[in-house]
C-alpha cells in the first residue's frame, strides 16, 4: 500500500492554487458588487479543492489502468507505479467528488440557486470522463476545454453569483483569466508528456498542436490572462496590480520556449501554480482596494 506521503504526492498539491485562485477572484468580484459572504466563499473553496483533487486521482487511476503512465517523465503516479491498487485510487477520486457534491449542495441551498445543481452534476461527470470511461475526451484534445470552462468560467462566476446573485465585467475577465492560466498549466504538463502520450494514443491538445506551437500557446494564454483585467482599470485603478504578474510569468515562459529536456518542464508546473495564485491575489486586491 502507498504511504501517506505518496498519497499526498498523488493528490498533486502543486495544482491546488488553480482551485484557490477562482474562489479568490470570484469572492472579490462579489465584494465589488456589495455581496461578499464569507460562509459561501468557504463552501465554494471546499468544492473547488475537492473537485481538483478528485480530478487528479481520477486521472491517476484512468491513465494508470490504460498504461499511459507506465513510462513517463514526472512525479509519482499511484496506479501506474503500482504504489497503490487501482481500486483504492478510484475510491479516493469518488470520495473527493462526494465531498465536492455535499459542499456544493450546501452552497446552492444557502444561496437559493438550485439551478446550479445541474452545473455541479456536469462538473463531476466531466471530471470523471476527462480520462475515464471508454472514450475519454481528454484523449481527443478536449481536456483544455473542460479546464477552461469548469476551473475558469464556472468556478469564478459560480463563486460570485452564489454570493452576490449577480456577475460583472471584472468577474467575467477573472473567469476567462483563471481559465487560461489553468489551461496553461495543463498545457505545460501535456507538452512534457507528448512523446509518451502519442505512443499510447492519448492525443492531448499539445500532442495535436505539436511541440513548438503548444509551447507558444502557453505564453499566449498567460499573456491574455494578464492583459484582460487591465480593460477595467478605469473603474478599478488598482487592477493595474495584475500587471505585476508578468514578472512571475517570465521564468516559466522562457523555460517553456527554450528547454530541450522534457524533465526541465517539471518545475514549470509549480511555477505556473504560483503564478496563478499571485494573479488571483493581485486581481482580488485590485477589486477590493
Amino acid at each position: 500500500m502507498a504511504t501517506a506521503a505518496q498519497w499526498i504526492e498523488g493528490a498533486r498539491l502543486r495544482t491546488l492554487p488553480m482551485a484557490i485562485a477562482p474562489v479568490l477572484i470570484g469572492s472579490a468580484a462579489a465584494h465589488a458588487l456589495d455581496g461578499f459572504h464569507l460562509g459561501r466563499a468557504v463552501l465554494a473553496l471546499i468544492v473547488a479543492l475537492a473537485l481538483q483533487v478528485g480530478v487528479n486521482y481520477s486521472n491517476d487511476y484512468s491513465d494508470g489502468i490504460r498504461g499511459t503512465d507506465d513510462d513517463r517523465v514526472g512525479p509519482l503516479r499511484l496506479t501506474g507505479s503500482g504504489a497503490a491498487p487501482a481500486r483504492a485510487v478510484k475510491l479516493a477520486a469518488f470520495s473527493c467528488f462526494g465531498v465536492a457534491a455535499v459542499a456544493g449542495l450546501g452552497l446552492i441551498a444557502w444561496s437559493g440557486t438550485w439551478w446550479l445543481a445541474v452545473v455541479g452534476v456536469l462538473a463531476i461527470v466531466a471530471a470523471w470522463y476527462y480520462t475515464g470511461g471508454q472514450k475519454p475526451y481528454g484523449y481527443r484534445g478536449l481536456g483544455e476545454v473542460f479546464v477552461f470552462i469548469f476551473f475558469g468560467l464556472v468556478a469564478v462566476l459560480g463563486t460570485t453569483y452564489t454570493q452576490a446573485l449577480a456577475v460583472s465585467g471584472p468577474a467575467w475577465a477573472g473567469a476567462v483569466g483563471c481559465g487560461l492560466v489553468s489551461t496553461a498549466l495543463l498545457m505545460a504538463n501535456n507538452v512534457r508528456d507528448i512523446p509518451t502520450d502519442r505512443q499510447t494514443g492519448k492525443m492531448t491538445l499539445a500532442a495535436r498542436l505539436g511541440d513548438t506551437p503548444a509551447r507558444w500557446s502557453y505564453v499566449a494564454m498567460v499573456g491574455v490572462a494578464i492583459v484582460l483585467p487591465l480593460f477595467f482599470t478605469g473603474e478599478y485603478p488598482w487592477l493595474w496590480l495584475v500587471a505585476l504578474t508578468a514578472a512571475v510569468a517570465v521564468r516559466p515562459s522562457i523555460t517553456m520556449i527554450r528547454s530541450s529536456e522534457r524533465r526541465d518542464l517539471i518545475p514549470v508546473l509549480k511555477l505556473t501554480g504560483i503564478l496563478g495564485l499571485v494573479y488571483a491575489v493581485l486581481f482580488a486586491a485590485g477589486l477590493v482596494l
